[in-house]
């Protein structure tokens, strides 16, 4: 079984995987959906880290600090710290920023690895829908020190037209900022592990090729 396939099971031994009917944010009713917020205890966050980590490895991504966007991204980003050094010895850095600059204390937008110029920092986040995060955190980055944005890494590619033009949000985002987006995995390895009996979902099947098949975009 490839880390993708045992990836896919344990986000559905979560419930962070689930199919049926789901309006998502964009109006689309979605076959599926990823709800990141069901991972909730220490032995999945630690299991996390490592899918993380093995997606870094495998893409080979250059990477000196990994940088998880307040708040979701924080706990990922230690996670895949943490296993890095683990599963592959390799000791990165890391930090995060806050929603608000502090004045007291050491005050400061970044709590963790201060940044330098050079630096090759990846940013870890869940998922990825319209870009808006990479809106956001781009500059708070580029704005601290002259970093090398070596990569952005997400649990699931959906694969799907952003709501104007004909790009995904990844490739809108690797047009923009020239920084390449990568996933655990995508909605085509979701849809081979239901064809391929990885994960259940059989019923489901169907509506997920019908969805692809209007909403997203070719690779």
């Amino acid at each position: 079984m490839t880390y993708q396939e045992s990836f896919l099971r344990f986000m559905v031994d979560c419930g962070v995987l689930t199919f049926g009917s789901f309006t998502l944010k964009s109006g689309r009713q979605a076959p599926y959906f990823i709800n990141a917020g069901n991972y909730h205890n220490g032995a999945q966050l630690m299991q996390l880290g490592r899918y993380y980590a093995a997606c870094i490895e495998e893409n080979h991504v250059p990477v000196e600090t990994l940088f998880g966007p307040a708040y979701k991204g924080i706990p990922l980003a230690a996670a895949a710290a943490i296993a890095l050094a683990d599963q592959y010895k390799k000791t990165v850095d890391f930090c995060f920023d806050r929603k608000e600059v502090k004045d007291h204390g050491e005050g400061g937008m970044f709590v963790g690895k201060q940044l330098k110029d050079g630096e090759k920092v990846v940013i870890i986040e869940d998922v990825m829908t319209s870009g808006k995060a990479m809106s956001e955190v781009y500059p708070k980055l580029t704005g601290a020190a002259k970093v090398d944005i070596t990569g952005m890494v997400i649990m699931v590619d959906r694969m799907e037209r952003a709501l104007e033009g004909t790009k995904s949000a990844v490739q809108a985002v690797y047009e923009k900022y020239h920084v390449p987006v990568y996933s655990i995995v995508t909605m085509d390895d979701i849809i081979q592990a239901i064809q391929n009996d990885v994960i259940p979902g059989r019923e489901h099947l169907d509506a997920m090729l019908a969805y692809r098949e209007k909403y997203g975009v070719s690779v």
